[in-house]
């Protein structure tokens, strides 16, 4: 059974790109940049979050003063890519705080995971007493990141609407 699509207008577009830059933004200066009052731009809020288009609020930290100096990709291949395998692999990658974004991927190897580090010590553990022991790993190569050109955290949205149908099937109108 399908939903009917529901139409995001101007505004709504306006309060999602609003709170990618600042989650933290108050309802009153979220509602004075959309040019709605408080209490509408609530609603529009609450039925964003409903539709799943908001997916959690978080703060996003500086890692140069933690000590998270190293950025390193590492690609990991498997001996077979079958199901029992790809869990096993995803499941102890979950596990581990360092791994920041990991991939099933095309290509050359299987996944492709970011990692931070403080330094290269701590990267040999975790190589060593982590990733070498999931079972079924056959390959793992890694590449250090000189320097972070970009980064971002916000998609791309349309300028005036979006028609969502169902996760699957999203149409855009990217003018």
């Amino acid at each position: 059974m399908s939903t009917s699509p529901r139409r995001l207008d101007r505004i709504d577009i306006g309060i999602l790109s609003q709170l990618q830059q600042n989650a933290r933004i108050t309802n009153a200066d979220l509602a004075r940049s959309v040019n709605l009052s408080p209490t509408p731009c609530f609603n529009r809020v609450r039925a964003l979050e409903k539709l799943g288009l908001i997916k959690q609020q978080v703060t996003l930290l500086n890692p140069e003063p933690l000590g998270l100096r190293i950025n390193v990709f590492i690609q990991v291949s498997l001996e077979k890519q079958v199901e029992d395998a790809l869990l096993r692999f995803e499941q102890a990658i979950a596990e581990r705080p360092e791994v920041m974004e990991c991939y099933l991927m095309t290509g050359d190897a299987d996944y492709l995971l970011r990692v931070v580090m403080p330094d290269m010590q701590t990267l040999e553990r975790f190589i060593v007493d982590h990733l070498t022991k999931i079972p079924g790993i056959s390959n793992i190569r890694s590449s250090f990141a000189l320097k972070q050109v970009r980064y971002k955290t916000a998609l791309p949205l349309p300028a005036s609407g979006l028609t969502l149908a169902d996760p699957d099937d999203v149409a855009t109108d990217w003018r």
